[in-house]
């Protein structure tokens, strides 16, 4: 008896975890920020988030390093992108079908809905074990260990059929969006048929979706062609401006993740704009400086004064070792994109970095400045904190170092760094109740690690 009770709550364990992973997105992976293509996702987005009826401000479409085609939406209004569903798309179209597709998730609610999917699937799995574990005690256990078979294939059935509605819903919802956006739905269909080529390699049958998280491609393009050929935007082709801005998002992710692919698939034959960006950041991710140097001129050659041309050239002299030199460019950067914050830090950086007394107070203006519109980047903080520390203000240094610990879950650093700062800071002052906030949560969190890891022992 007691063999067969472990092996059932083996079964029933392995049956959780499946059910766990199908119902969380991936996790612990690499956020990707760049100023540009957040501008750019940010734009695309904007008509396809008004159509869903929600507020621009409060979405979030996100950039993962993953070279899986994939995205997916976590609990609150946040898309993810995989880096490789953007090296996979062929134009600014079929991003857009994607972004579409997953804003159907999020108006839905499906990623908080999903627990119902669990529940359902647990509650069957649950049962068929008591109905195992009774024809166990009257002495059947063969017939016992079939019955929670069956009750696990039951409930992963039950769980999969709840998922794969959930994805017929969010293409509904998503081909809407697309049509109140005024975005054709071509993009949408052309993607769907690339997934359904890679179902083919793998040599999934395409006769039933039964087993499988999403209905089969095939089945998702026969559902919405018809709809979409009738939307007046079926031959709307994309803005030329968001085409070429598509592909140059393309072409510098690429040359930044894979300096290698990024030469082969832009050759020096090629002297267009995209192919001068990647290989920029190929030779300069690679440690070829000088070639680096003459791609960032031919794109300043092209397009003098665009901001994202001027931030890499900054980056570029930055990294390389010569801050003075990329304060320039990356002044007039942020002069010509104020809104873009991850530029005026690099600008903080290179100022901080040029070790000139001089350069502090305007390092710290701008990466102040920087912070108040994302206040969610380490690296700002970290910059800022250097800043004041070579002013001499070691209380404010402190509070910056503990605002960088407390995003990077840092909780001991970030608690002794917060103390550090109240410390030397008026009470009742901004500052000091900042400082005040992240020791009393850091602390919080000190304690709680400290009580599981009592409890587990």
């Amino acid at each position: 008896m007691m063999r067969f009770v472990q092996r059932a709550a083996r079964a029933t364990m392995l049956l959780s975890l499946m059910l766990f992973a199908a119902a969380q997105p991936a996790a612990a992976q690499q956020i990707l920020r760049d100023s540009e293509t957040e501008l750019f996702l940010r734009d695309i987005s904007k008509p396809l988030i008004e159509g869903a009826g929600l507020n621009p401000r409060h979405v979030q479409i996100v950039m993962i390093q993953d070279d899986e085609i994939n995205a997916f939406v976590a609990q609150g209004q946040v898309v993810y992108i995989h880096s490789g569903l953007i090296e996979a798309a062929d134009n600014a179209n079929q991003l857009e079908g994607v972004i579409a597709h997953e804003l159907g998730h999020v108006a839905g609610g499906h990623a908080i809905r999903m627990n119902d999917g669990v529940k359902a699937a647990t509650g069957i799995s649950v049962l068929s074990i008591l109905l195992g574990v009774a024809a166990a005690v009257a002495g059947a256990g063969e017939a016992a260990l079939g019955v929670i078979a069956a009750g696990q294939q039951a409930a992963m059935g039950n769980f999969l059929s709840f998922t794969r509605a959930q994805e017929a819903s969010a293409d509904e919802a998503g081909s809407k969006y697309l049509s109140a956006a005024g975005y054709s739905g071509k993009g949408s269909i052309e993607f769907f048929k690339k997934l359904q080529n890679q179902e083919f390699r793998l040599a999934i049958p395409q006769d039933n979706s039964y087993g499988r998280t999403h209905p089969l491609s095939g089945e998702r393009i026969a559902a919405l062609e018809q709809n979409y050929r009738k939307d007046p935007a079926w031959n709307r082709p994309t803005d030329p401006a968001i085409e070429m801005r598509f592909k140059r998002i393309k072409a510098k992710l690429l040359g930044y993740l894979d300096p290698r692919k990024a030469t082969m698939a832009y050759p020096e034959s090629d002297q267009s704009i995209p192919a001068h960006y990647a290989r920029a950041y190929a030779y300069h991710r690679g440690a070829y400086p000088e070639k680096a140097a003459q791609e960032v001129k031919a794109l300043i050659a092209a397009i003098p004064h665009d901001p994202f041309f001027l931030e890499l050239q900054g980056q570029t002299l930055l990294e390389g070792g010569d801050p003075k030199a990329a304060i320039a460019p990356l002044r007039e950067a942020v002069a010509r994109a104020p809104d873009q914050p991850m530029i005026a830090v690099m600008l903080g950086h290179a100022l901080v970095a040029s070790d000139d007394p001089k350069n502090i107070a305007e390092a710290k203006q701008v990466v102040k400045s920087a912070v108040n519109r994302d206040n969610d980047n380490p690296f700002a903080w970290y910059v800022l904190g250097v800043a004041y520390d070579r002013e001499g203000d070691a209380p404010r240094a402190a509070l910056a170092s503990a605002e960088r610990n407390n995003l990077q879950g840092n909780n001991k650093l970030a608690l002794a760094s917060a103390r550090s700062a109240m410390a030397g800071l008026k009470p009742g002052t901004p500052d000091y109740l900042r400082a005040q906030d992240i020791a009393m949560v850091s602390d919080y969190e000190l304690n709680k690690n400290k009580k599981k890891k009592k409890k587990a022992e």
